[in-house]
């Protein structure tokens, strides 16, 4: 038993009572069916279907909420003549629709034509007379999804209170419905990217040499560590000839998927440039050449610094030349407990300006060491934000050095002080090591 306008009733027999239990029922089915997982056009016909049945109207619309331009759009107008208005904007606070998202309350109106709040431009446009409407906001956690409206009671009825409720509660399903559309989108696009950079990481690790060939009186020892999926560090190590090899590590500036494309670039112009000058092979003009191509094939933001060297087997000396680089470091067992020199003639980093680079001959000494470096290891920071500085790297290097463990132990020395520094805090740059020991 129950009461309504102060009589009491039979609730079996009473017209309220069934409309009730048909509504319920016939809204717990179509919620049912406007949660389930289905592309964003066919939800959103869905809502507007439902909205239309479920309230028993001639017409309903669905608008959408761009955050970007702050606007409420007509994605879909059902109705005769609906669809003629798909595509129209309404700006916050414009006609009922607009009044709706503003203020998210959802409204009742028995006469649309009476309300100040109502444009007649839609109906002027298309020929449809709205005379009544019920209009409510798609709220999801106090976001503004949408609106969602139905026009014209059939039978020139008039929507009641039971409706509205009925409405305000659809209108909550759809957005809960909508944004797990959205959420499920981003999770399906985050796995794409995943995939994708999965596949670049994959090409990238390719483009790194597998095995080094291996050289008389030289031992070389070399290290990359990616501080994300992708990176812009990179070194090679190429038989010229016979008695020759060219060794190299370059630097990208920044990081992820522009550095990877950089790098892929640098990778391929080696390739194709020895294809055609490896029997007149000059690192200078090697050098210069890549300079010209990289101008020409990146933007002006980004340039690539690096450490190129010609080692001769023969007369155990090496060709130098630094674009912009870090020091490279030469150790010698008579210039104890530091280095006897460093490394940096050369020119400006690569892909700025077409300018000569100046070359330095060395020669080496059986026991000399040379270790060449990316700043992901001068810059790695730890949990307080502070450097690994240059000084106490040279300082590990020395320590090893001295030692007499080579290049091999100088390496995991240099790792090994770079990780306790820094700590919990992530990897923030690229590192890359390469050491050449002579025999």
């Amino acid at each position: 038993m129950y009461l309504t306008d102060d009589t009491q009733h039979n609730c079996l027999d009473c017209v309220t009572f069934k409309s009730l239990v048909r509504k319920t029922l016939f809204f717990k089915d179509i919620s049912n069916q406007i949660i389930e997982k289905k592309p964003l056009p066919e939800l959103l016909r869905s809502i507007i279907d439902t909205s239309k049945k479920l309230l028993d109207s001639e017409a309903s619309s669905l608008l959408l909420f761009d955050d970007e331009t702050c606007k409420l759009t007509f994605y879909v107008a059902e109705g005769e003549k609906g669809t003629l208005i798909k595509s129209r904007q309404v700006r916050m606070g414009e006609g009922i629709a607009g009044w709706v998202a503003a203020h998210k309350k959802t409204v009742r109106i028995d006469d649309c034509y009476a309300d100040a709040r109502f444009n007649s431009a839609f109906d002027q446009s298309t020929g449809f007379v709205t005379r009544n409407m019920l209009c409510a906001p798609m709220v999801r956690k106090g976001e503004l999804i949408g609106v969602i409206q139905v026009m014209n009671k059939s039978n020139d009825g008039s929507f009641d209170t039971q409706d509205e409720l009925f409405f305000s509660a659809l209108a909550g399903q759809c957005a809960i419905a909508i944004e797990n559309y959205r959420l499920g989108q981003f999770e399906v696009e985050a796995e794409q990217m995943h995939t994708e950079l999965e596949t670049a990481r994959s090409i990238q690790r390719k483009i790194l040499p597998g095995t080094l060939p291996e050289l008389r009186g030289f031992t070389v020892k070399t290290l990359l560590r990616p501080a994300k999926h992708l990176g812009g560090d990179y070194y090679n190590l190429i038989r010229i000839s016979d008695t020759q090899a060219l060794f190299f590590i370059t630097d990208v500036t920044g990081k992820s998927i522009s550095a990877a494309l950089i790098v892929s670039s640098v990778y391929s112009f080696t390739h194709s440039y020895l294809i055609i000058h490896k029997k007149t092979f000059s690192l200078k003009h090697f050098v210069e050449s890549l300079n010209a191509f990289l101008i020409e094939s990146t933007t002006p933001d980004k340039f690539v610094t690096g450490w190129f060297c010609l080692l001769d087997e023969e007369k155990q000396s090496l060709i130098s030349i630094s674009a912009g680089h870090d020091p490279v470091f030469l150790f010698r067992k008579d210039t104890e407990p530091k280095p006897a020199f460093t490394l940096e003639k050369g020119g400006l980093m690569l892909g700025v300006m077409a300018l000569p680079y100046e070359s330095e001959e060395v020669s080496l000494q059986p026991g000399d060491v040379i270790v060449a470096f990316t700043d992901g290891i001068t810059e790695a920071m730890n949990p307080e934000m502070e450097e690994y500085t240059a000084e106490r790297m040279l300082l590990r290097l020395t320590g090893g050095f001295t030692a007499g463990g080579g290049a091999g132990q100088m390496l995991s020395d240099l790792l090994t002080d770079v990780d306790l520094h820094r700590g919990q805090a992530d990897q923030s740059d690229d590192i890359t090591l390469g050491l050449l020991e002579v025999h």
